[in-house]
C-alpha cells in the first residue's frame, strides 16, 4: 500500500485491489466522476462486511481512515457504500482526519514505519532536539514519497505536547520566523537597502551567525527579490556548488553545463560554438527534452572557460541545477506551421526571460503551444499556455 502525490492529484492503494478473475469472493464498488477528476474503487468481501482494499484517484484525504480498516479488519458502517464518496463530494464540512492512537498504526508506508516508532523517536530526542527534519532522518517517516508528512507533523505536535513543549516554525535557530514569513518581511520591507545581504537581513530580522538551512534559504530570497548577480560579493558563499559554477553536479564530481535557450531558439553561429566547445573540452553532448543541448563530463576547473567560449555568442547559464524556471519550451508556431494559429516561439521567448532566474520552491517548467494541437505539450507542464 501506499499513497503519493503526483502533479497536485492524489493517488493512493492499499490491500488487494487487484483480485484475480478467480477470486469469487469479491465485491466492487466504483465511484468515476470523470469532470471531477476522482475515480475511486473499494473492494470488499462478497457480503461486504471486510473491507479488502482499494484504489483511490483524485482525492484520498480517507487514505488513512480505509487503510486501517483494512488492516484490522474493522467493523464497517451498516451501508459500506458510505466509504466510497470522495471526502471533497461529502455534504456537510469536511472533517480533518485524525492520525490513529494506535501504536502499531502504520504512518510511513513507503518505509514501513509505525506511530509508535514516531512516539518513540520523539522521548528519545526530547523537546530540545526533535524537529521535523531530525524526526524523518531518524526513522525516514515522510522520506519517500512524503505523502504521510502531515500525520508525521502531527504526531510530533501531539507528542511534545506531552513532554511539555510545542512544534516551531521557525526556519531555525537563527530567525524567529518560518520561510514564507521571512519572505513576506523582506519583501514588504519600505527600505530594500536595509534587507539586500545575508548580513543585514540577519541583524534585522535574526540573529547568530547563519547556518547551513538559513544562509541557502535567504540566499534564494535574494535571488527572487533582488536584481543583482547572485554569485558576487558575500552573495555568492549562500549558494550551493551549483549555483556558484552555473552548471549540475553529476555522477563522480563531473559537471553538466546547460545554456539557456529560450524557446529553443540557436543561431547558426550558437550551434557552431556548442559543437566547438563540445570537442575543444571532451564532453559528452546531448539534447534534453526541454529543447537544449546538455554537455556533460566537465571538470570543475575548465567552467570558467567553458563559459567564456559559449559566452562569447550570448549564451549564459539556463539553471538546470536551480530551484527556479528552466525552461519554456515552444512548437514554431505561426510563423511556420501551416496550422499555427499565434506566434508561440517570441511568446515562449518574452516568457522565459521575464522569469528566468526567480527562485521559486522547486524547478518549474512551461511551454507555448501555438494551437490546439499541442505539440509543445504545454499542459503537462508546470505552467503553459496553449494559443485559440
Amino acid at each position: 500500500s501506499t499513497k503519493l502525490k503526483l502533479l497536485g492529484c492524489d493517488v493512493a492503494s492499499f490491500g488487494d485491489n487487484q483480485p484475480k478473475p478467480d477470486d469469487e469472493d469479491v465485491s466492487e464498488m466504483v465511484w468515476d466522476d470523470i469532470k471531477g477528476g476522482i475515480y475511486r474503487k473499494l473492494i470488499f468481501n462478497k457480503d461486504r462486511t471486510k473491507l479488502r482494499g482499494g484504489i483511490l484517484v483524485g482525492d484520498a484525504g480517507d487514505y488513512a481512515q480505509l487503510h486501517r480498516l483494512y488492516q484490522t479488519e474493522g467493523e464497517l458502517p451498516e451501508n459500506p457504500a458510505a466509504l466510497l464518496a470522495a471526502p471533497s463530494a461529502r455534504t456537510g464540512p469536511v472533517e480533518e482526519e485524525e492520525v490513529s492512537d494506535d501504536p502499531a498504526a502504520q504512518i510511513c508506508s513507503c518505509n514501513d514505519v509505525t506511530r509508535g516508532a514516531i512516539a518513540d523517536a520523539v522521548k528519545e530526542l526530547g523537546v530540545d532536539k526533535a524537529t521535523l527534519p531530525v524526526l524523518k532522518q531518524c526513522t525516514k517517516a515522510g522520506s519517500g514519497c512524503g505523502g504521510c508528512e502531515p500525520q508525521v507533523k502531527k504526531i510530533l505536535a501531539q507528542e511534545l505536547e506531552k513532554l511539555g513543549g510545542s512544534l516551531s516554525n521557525h526556519m531555525c535557530e537563527h530567525f524567529p520566523y518560518s520561510r514564507p514569513e521571512l519572505m513576506a518581511l523582506i519583501r514588504t520591507d519600505p527600505d530594500i537597502d536595509s534587507v539586500n545581504s545575508f548580513e543585514k537581513i540577519l541583524a534585522k530580522y535574526g540573529h547568530g551567525d547563519g547556518c547551513e538551512t538559513c544562509k541557502p534559504a535567504v540566499g534564494s530570497i535574494l535571488a527572487s527579490l533582488v536584481n543583482d548577480v547572485i554569485i558576487d560579493g558575500e552573495r555568492n558563499a549562500l549558494q550551493d556548488t551549483n549555483d556558484r559554477s552555473l552548471a549540475n553536479m553529476q555522477r563522480g564530481g563531473s559537471y553538466s553545463v546547460v545554456p539557456r535557450v529560450p524557446a529553443g531558439e540557436l543561431t547558426p553561429e550558437q550551434l557552431i560554438a556548442l559543437g566547438e566547445t563540445a570537442k575543444k573540452y571532451g564532453l559528452y553532448s546531448k539534447i534534453t527534452g526541454a529543447q537544449r543541448v546538455d554537455l556533460f563530463g566537465a571538470a570543475k576547473y575548465q567552467l570558467p572557460d567553458i563559459w567564456e567560449d559559449l559566452g562569447k555568442v550570448g549564451f549564459e547559464s539556463g539553471h538546470a541545477y536551480g530551484k527556479a524556471l528552466r525552461t519554456v519550451k515552444s512548437c514554431v508556431g505561426s510563423t511556420w506551421c501551416r496550422y499555427g494559429v499565434q506566434d508561440s516561439v517570441s511568446f515562449a521567448v518574452r516568457v522565459e526571460n521575464r522569469y528566468k532566474g526567480i527562485r521559486s520552491p522547486h524547478k518549474m517548467k512551461s511551454a507555448v503551444s501555438g494551437c490546439v494541437r499541442e505539440c509543445a505539450e504545454a499542459q503537462g507542464k508546470d505552467f503553459g499556455m496553449i494559443a485559440t
